[in-house]
């Protein structure tokens, strides 16, 4: 099957309130391309190197996503062309996108990454921290807060999968009521990847983030 036959194979599963965001990371230009050409327009990349070269060679109205661990010495890689950041997971790295946003006169769009899953070595804020930190974030000026992200663990078992998923749409739904009721902009809820994504849905996800659905897997051809 084809990049394209797999790309149409999963917007039609999907409803018109769900963004489909390809996870372009290790794959070459001409597979982004193909993506291009079947109407894809929103490619994540968690390298920010990567990132940086594949924009100087892309089509400039890509909407690139960045959905990785970001080191505070990389935010400068991205900053200008990113259009979301979704895995902003420390009030450090906050900081710190918000003074370099400042510094270029930018108002930059971000994702909160909730840690949500049972491993350890997934990213983000923990609830409780989240919630005592909300208002010191909501202080930086330069970082639009447009909702949360998160990543379910990486098991067979559905039943845990839809508890973690549904766990970050009622801290989406808590922030929502008690920090931006008027606030039109924090309304995305990033959840949901290649093996999870019809779940993520179900639970009330507005972003899936698809890579090996899309391009295959890294041994396997695309075309």
């Amino acid at each position: 099957m084809t990049i394209s036959e797999r790309i149409l194979n999963i917007k039609n599963e999907l409803p018109p309130s769900v963004k489909l965001v390809a996870v372009s990371k290790f794959k070459p230009v001409e597979d982004i391309m193909e993506a291009y050409n079947a109407g894809l327009r929103d490619f994540g990349e968690n390298r920010p190197q990567e990132m940086a070269e594949k924009i100087k060679l892309l089509p400039k109205d890509i909407k690139w996503h960045f959905i990785g661990h970001l080191q505070t010495n990389k935010i400068k890689l991205i900053l200008g062309d990113v259009f979301m950041i979704h895995s902003v997971d420390s009030l450090k790295l906050s900081r710190e996108i918000n003074r370099q946003a400042y510094s270029r006169g930018l108002v930059k769009d971000c994702l909160l990454q909730v840690h949500i899953a049972r491993e350890e070595t997934k990213q983000g804020f923990l609830i409780e921290e989240l919630n005592c930190l909300i208002e010191e974030l909501l202080s930086l000026e330069n970082i639009r807060i447009c909702g949360l992200m998160g990543m379910a663990s990486f098991v067979n078992d559905i039943t845990l999968i839809r508890g973690e998923f549904r766990n970050l749409k009622e801290q989406f739904d808590y922030l929502k009521k008690h920090y931006f009721t008027k606030n039109d902009c924090f309304k995305e809820i990033s959840m949901g990847m290649s093996s999870d994504y019809k779940i993520a849905i179900e639970e009330g996800s507005t972003i899936i983030r698809i890579g090996t659905g899309i391009f295959g897997s890294r041994l396997q051809s695309t075309k």
